[in-house]
């Protein structure tokens, strides 16, 4: 139960020093910065595939594993399609 209650703390203020973080970055580098933390979840995406194609585990783990590599796929491509369009706006064509 104490880890339990530890961990809810941890993501609560996790949570909260994020959203102050974030909302003090002035929207010029809110796109930049958020494109290249995007791309760290290539590092999410290689430790769920990791997991899932190892049998470690019951199905749960597999199962969430799964999850993990579909979101991190999710993000690590927005990522990249949002730098790709931020890096056109400054185009000299």
């Amino acid at each position: 139960m104490g880890e339990l209650i530890l961990g809810l703390y941890v993501f609560v203020l996790a949570t909260l020093v994020g959203f102050e973080v974030i909302t003090k970055v002035p929207p010029t580098l809110h796109t930049p910065l958020m494109s290249g933390a995007n791309a760290t979840s290539g590092i999410t995406l290689i430790g769920a595939l990791l997991v899932a194609g190892s049998g470690i585990g019951d199905r749960w783990v597999t199962l969430l594993a799964g999850v993990a590599v579909a979101m991190a796929t999710v993000n690590v491509v927005g990522g990249y399609l949002v730098t790709d369009r931020m890096l056109q706006m400054f185009r000299k064509d």
